[in-house]
This record gives structure tokens, C-alpha cells and sequence, in this order.
């Protein structure tokens, strides 16, 4: 086993500096190798994120060893051991003495490597490395599965979902990052218990989204979502647009739910925050779908809504929230841009959410007729617009109207209001020809 597309300088030190901790506990006389996911990243010979290491050392033993040790869950055989700055997650072999709510277990007992194995999620994530020898260490068939590109649980797979049912959102990520397939026994497990992962949080069920829709295989995972019943779980305003048919002219794509696909598959390196109102920017179409004389009348603030409610579920930051509601309401707003004034213009442009505004309308043209003008048209303006063009700093303030007389209150600010979109039109340009037209502008009230 080598550690190719680990190559990096970081990396490299990363893995060599893992590589410190196990010699220190095995020349301390522990058992230890590194452990879950950075092995089978590895042997896949990609980049691991982080890696964890496995021992026999109990946390007491481990605190001993290391100058830096953070007890994170000493009760569960977890520390984490900071060595030249590098953080590791240190656990203690151990096997699960039961799960009482769907997530932890009720307690564990410390156990040798194979019991810590048979404990586990998934093959491709059970195995071990020694690092010193070279050697991997599999007692659940990873390897095998690693090479047929399968997602297998180990053990009873019902078993596995029953003790923590976020493990079945986790089959789904694994199978669409690693472009793998479920095991068929394993996603029957799946289907059958889907409902079971509304009882799992909203911060959990957010982590998993997360990294599934900013990956390049967010179609894919939400293909997979949707098979296997967890989709109608976790998101079932998504799930909703399938069959909701929007005409052949504007979508020859199909349904919404087809739509959605399409607009996920087009975006490039995406936020959360871009990827969240993406999926969400139709799920107003649904609920508008039967309009008789205009269908999908409205989508946009109804969908705004229904993606406070998703972000609300989901325990997304107020800033996250804010941005993907204002992201849905306005997602068409660029389909009129030739035809807008100025002013409107510059005040789209100048929103610190335009260019994630700009992109969800090219994706959700691409994603429908492939019409990109409005976008091009909005992008070309924006480039060519300064900073000072489309923010200026107000002609007149609030003290230059109270000296030429005009009395504070909502009368001055409406006043102030049509003085900056004058300004914006570009229909005054100095600030004594703000301060006329304030004069005529209080003259009429």
C-alpha cells in the first residue's frame, strides 16, 4: 500500500505526522493503527481529510503519552491528541453495549481491533492500516468491497441503520462520492427503515446534505435519496416536484423534479448556501401548480417561504437562511433585466448576493430552454458598472434637507428615497440639484 494522491507537502506531513503517534504508542507497548476512513481513502489512493487512529491504550494511557490531549468523550475511549499542531482522534478499541436513540450507544467496553471492526458502519470503512509494517488490516471484507465499488454494512444492516439511523443518508453520500453502488441487501435495509432518519436532527441531517450537494456528484446523490425513500423523509417539498409537469416551450426537460436535477448538475464549485437554493428555488411550483388561468403564479414568495420552513428544520444559521430565502424569492428577477430602469439595475447589482443571483438564473436557464441573454446582459452590465456607480454615496443626507427646512419623519425619508433612485437614473448628479428637487418634492406635500 503507498500513500500516492497524498502527495502534497501538507499531506505528506499530515500522514507522517500520524505515523509519530502510532510509533509512540507502540514503542509505549499499545496496539495501534490508523483506522475508518483515511484507510480506505488511501487504498483508493486519494487525499484523506483527517486521520484517525485506533489503540488498546485506554484514555488514561494515551493522556500519559502525549504533551496535548483534548478528552472529547473519555467515556466512549475518545481524545483528541494535538502533535506539531495536527489534530488526531485517538479512540480507544471498543464495542457498543446497545443504542437506546437511534445515534449513541448506551455504553461501550473496551474490546481488541476485530470487535472495534464489527462495530462499525460500513467495509470500506472498517478497516485498519499499520503504517509501521505496511500492512492492512481487515476483518469485515473491505478490501473486496473497495474493489467491487460497493457500499456493504457490516454485519445485519438493519442492525447497523437501528443504531444510528443518519448511517442510511451516509450510504447514500459514500455511494455518489466514491461513485460506488449500495449493496443490494443493504439498500433494501434502507428503504425499509427510511422513515426511521426523521428522528434523527436537523444539525445532523444538515452536515450530510452539505457535503452531498456541494460535491460534483450532487445529482447523483439525490437520485439516490430519492430511490431509496429518504428524500420523501428529509426533504419531501423536493420530492414534490416529481410529476409536476411545467410546458414543453420554457421546460422540454420535463417535470420540476427533472428540473432540479438538471440546474444541480450545471453548478460549478457551489456554496451551501448556492447549492441549498438551487434545490429549493421551484419547490414553490408544486403548491401553484393547479392555477387555472396562471400556473406557478407566485412560486417565488411561496417557495421563499417553504425554504425558511426547510432551513428552520434543518438548523441552518440565520445568515444561511436569510441568504437562500432572498435567493428563491428573487431567482427570476433577471428575466426582466433589458427592461428594467436603471436604478433597478444598479440596486441588483450592487446586492452582495448578485453573483450567486446571477449564477442560479444561468443554471436554471441551462436546466430549461438554454436561454443565457438576460444573464449575459445582467454579468456584462455588472462588469462594466464601478462600485461607485451602482453604490454611490447619497447626493444629499438627512441634515441637507433639515436645512433648507424640511422637518424630520417619514415625509423626509421618502424624499431621501426618491432623491437616491434619481441619482441612481442618473437624473441628478450634484448635490445642489438634489437639494432643488428636495424643494419640489416638499412643495407638493
Amino acid at each position: 500500500m503507498t500513500t500516492e494522491g497524498a502527495h502534497s507537502p501538507q499531506a505528506v506531513f499530515r500522514y507522517d505526522t500520524a505515523v509519530r503517534v502510532v510509533r509512540r504508542l507502540r514503542e509505549s507497548g499499545h496496539e495501534a493503527l490508523l483506522a475508518g476512513g483515511c484507510v480506505r481513502d488511501l487504498l483508493l489512493r486519494e487525499r484523506p481529510r483527517d486521520y484517525d487512529i485506533a489503540t488498546d491504550a485506554t484514555p488514561a494511557q494515551v493522556k500519559e503519552l502525549f504533551e496535548k490531549v483534548i478528552p472529547v468523550g473519555e467515556d466512549f475511549g475518545v481524545v483528541k491528541v494535538i502533535v506539531s499542531g495536527v489534530e488526531f482522534e485517538v479512540t480507544t478499541f471498543r464495542s457498543d453495549l446497545g443504542y437506546a436513540d437511534g445515534r449513541r450507544p448506551v455504553g461501550v467496553e473496551f474490546a481488541d481491533a476485530r470487535s472495534d471492526a464489527m462495530r462499525r458502519d460500513f467495509t470500506v470503512n472498517g478497516m485498519f492500516f499499520d503504517p509501521l509494517r505496511g500492512d492492512v488490516v481487515d476483518f469485515v471484507g473491505g478490501r473486496q468491497d473497495l474493489e467491487a465499488r460497493l457500499i456493504r454494512a457490516i454485519g445485519d444492516a438493519r442492525t447497523r441503520f437501528e443504531e444510528d439511523y443518519l448511517r442510511m443518508v451516509r450510504a447514500v453520500r459514500f455511494a455518489s462520492a466514491l461513485d460506488f453502488e449500495i449493496e443490494r441487501k443493504t439498500f433494501q435495509a434502507i428503504r425499509s427503515r427510511a422513515r426511521s432518519v426523521a428522528k434523527t436532527s436537523g444539525e445532523r441531517i444538515r452536515a450530510e446534505l452539505e457535503a452531498m450537494l456541494v460535491h460534483p456528484s450532487r445529482r447523483r446523490a439525490l437520485e439516490l435519496l430519492d430511490k431509496s425513500g429518504l428524500l420523501d423523509v428529509i426533504l419531501p417539498e423536493v420530492a414534490a416536484g416529481k410529476g409536476v409537469r411545467q410546458g414543453r416551450r420554457l421546460h422540454p426537460e420535463g417535470d420540476v423534479w427533472q428540473h432540479t436535477l438538471l440546474a444541480m448538475e450545471h453548478l460549478q464549485g457551489p456554496s451551501f448556501v448556492l447549492a441549498m437554493a438551487t434545490l429549493l428555488h421551484d419547490i414553490g411550483k408544486p403548491p401553484t401548480s393547479d392555477t387555472r388561468q396562471r400556473p406557478f403564479l407566485d412560486h417565488e414568495r411561496i417557495g421563499q417561504s417553504m425554504a425558511r420552513e426547510i432551513a428552520g428544520r434543518l438548523r441552518l444559521s440565520r445568515r444561511e437562511t436569510e441568504a437562500i430565502a432572498f435567493l428563491v424569492r428573487h431567482h427570476m428577477i433577471l428575466k426582466d433585466v433589458t427592461r428594467m430602469r436603471k436604478s433597478t439595475q444598479k440596486r441588483i447589482i450592487a446586492h452582495e448576493l448578485f453573483w450567486e443571483l446571477a449564477e442560479l438564473h444561468r443554471i436554471d436557464a441551462l436546466a430549461s430552454n438554454g436561454d443565457l441573454s438576460n444573464y449575459e446582459y445582467a454579468v456584462n452590465l455588472a462588469e462594466q458598472l464601478s462600485d461607485e456607480e451602482t453604490r454611490p454615496a447619497p447626493l444629499a443626507t438627512g441634515h441637507d434637507l433639515a436645512d433648507i427646512g424640511i422637518k424630520p419623519g417619514p415625509g423626509m425619508g421618502a424624499i431621501l428615497e426618491k432623491l437616491y433612485e434619481a441619482q441612481l437614473e442618473e437624473q441628478i448628479k450634484t448635490r445642489e440639484e438634489a437639494l432643488d428637487m428636495a424643494r419640489r418634492l416638499a412643495a407638493k406635500e
